[in-house]
């Protein structure tokens, strides 16, 4: 998308000077930490088995958290508050702010803003502190692919509690300065969980939310190969970092350490296993990872047919068994099933009460798969000759009654 040149002038300006100046910021001696330190090497997502995953309720920083359209940052200009509110960065990613008009900061994390608009108002103000907390968080977009029931791009809400907030500015207990004054102190590099100023922290939707919003796992789901994508920081180089998480352990072993937070942007694919795996979708079952039940739908020689609601994890005789059971003059059963990418699993096998789930004669079933049982000859005999004699024996009964 075309932007205009203020806004490419801004984002030239900003890539270039946080090379050099942050640098600058952070060797000058004796000078204070800055508000964002020197890039770091390229940060990865905690992947499988890593000793230092975070936990489902460890706070996410705010300086991995990339800013974008919607959301509301409470900037302050330390004793200048006609430079001061709460600010809302627009659709096209720019940043409208008294002074400074528009400025291009998508992309940006909060501590690499704080430092970018401490540049900007050293033009009109002498020795500016600006200290930056985001107040509302974007709805987070993720892409869930791969073997999930229903793919593609999903809005997921954590928990939205706002902090407490006193004339448009979150607070801290107020603090003595050097000269004797008393003021009050805006959290800078706020966590996501800041205890400190709000009884409700704030929570990012994790993986598990969103498998759980396409639909849950289907029977050829591997949940021991679930991959997240990420976008890196422009402070961290850019690009993109990948995590291969051990999702199974979640649910059998309450590993959260492979539930890691989502943010806006992020790419969720699950592996497909080229075997059902019976054992894992029931333990997905015993959770609220996937519905607990589906439906299938069941025809012919049955004593019951129509569409037949089932556990996750059930067979296809259990699908006939909920059918009311096949009759006694049968012929083959016919299974159907239709794959997304618009191929058919189409097989017919002889009944057997006592093959073990997950066989060939007795699959796993998915909702939608439909299940027929055939007539034999016999029963497709006496059918039509029902069918020819059919009309013939009610004329001969009208012609006896008649009579």
């Amino acid at each position: 998308m075309n932007r205009n040149p203020r806004l490419r002038s801004t984002r030239q300006q900003l890539a270039a000077a946080l090379g050099a100046g942050l640098l600058g910021l952070a060797s000058a001696a004796g000078a204070a930490e800055p508000l964002w330190a020197a890039p770091a090497p390229a940060p990865t997502i905690p992947a499988k088995g890593s000793a230092a995953a975070p936990s489902a309720t460890a706070p996410v920083v705010a300086g991995s958290y990339i800013l974008g359209p919607g959301d509301s940052l409470q900037v302050e200009l330390l004793d200048i508050p006609e430079y001061s509110g709460v600010f809302t960065i627009g659709p096209d990613g720019t940043l409208y702010l008294p002074r400074l008009r528009s400025l291009y900061v998508e992309g940006l994390t909060v501590p690499e803003l704080s430092w970018f608009l401490t540049e900007q108002f050293r033009t009109y103000v002498r020795d500016p502190q600006v200290f930056v907390n985001p107040v509302v968080y974007r709805p987070v977009r993720v892409y869930v692919g791969g073997e999930v029931a229903r793919p593609g791009y999903y809005y997921l809400s954590g928990e939205q509690a706002l902090p407490e907030v006193t004339g448009g500015f979150t607070r801290l207990p107020q603090q003595a300065r050097p000269n004797g004054r008393v003021s009050a102190r805006v959290a800078e590099a706020n966590p996501l969980v800041a205890p400190q100023l709000s009884n409700r922290p704030l929570q990012l939707p994790t993986v598990f939310d969103a498998l759980r919003a396409a639909g849950g796992v289907t029977p050829f789901s591997n949940l021991e190969e679930v991959s997240v994508t990420r976008r890196q920081p422009l402070g961290s180089g850019g690009g993109k970092v990948r995590a291969n998480l051990d999702f199974l352990s979640l649910i059998t072993q309450g590993d959260e350490s492979q539930n890691i937070r989502l943010l806006d942007g992020d790419t969720v694919v699950v592996a497909k296993s080229p075997v059902v795996l019976r054992e894992q979708i029931l333990r997905a079952a015993e959770t609220n990872l996937s519905p607990y039940q589906f439906e299938v739908f069941v025809s012919g020689r049955v004593k019951a047919p129509g569409a037949v609601v089932l556990p996750q994890g059930s067979s296809l005789n259990q699908a006939l068994v909920a059918a009311g059971g096949p009759m006694l003059l049968r012929g083959q059963v016919e299974f159907v099933r239709f794959y997304r990418d618009g191929t058919t699993d189409r097989r017919q096998f002889g009944y057997s009460p006592g093959a073990p789930a997950g066989a060939s004669n007795n699959p796993v079933l998915m909702a939608g798969d439909v299940v027929r049982v055939n007539d034999s000859l016999l029963s497709a005999g006496v059918v039509v000759l029902n069918e020819v004699t059919g009309p013939f024996l009610s004329v001969y009964s009208l012609y006896s009654i008649l009579q």
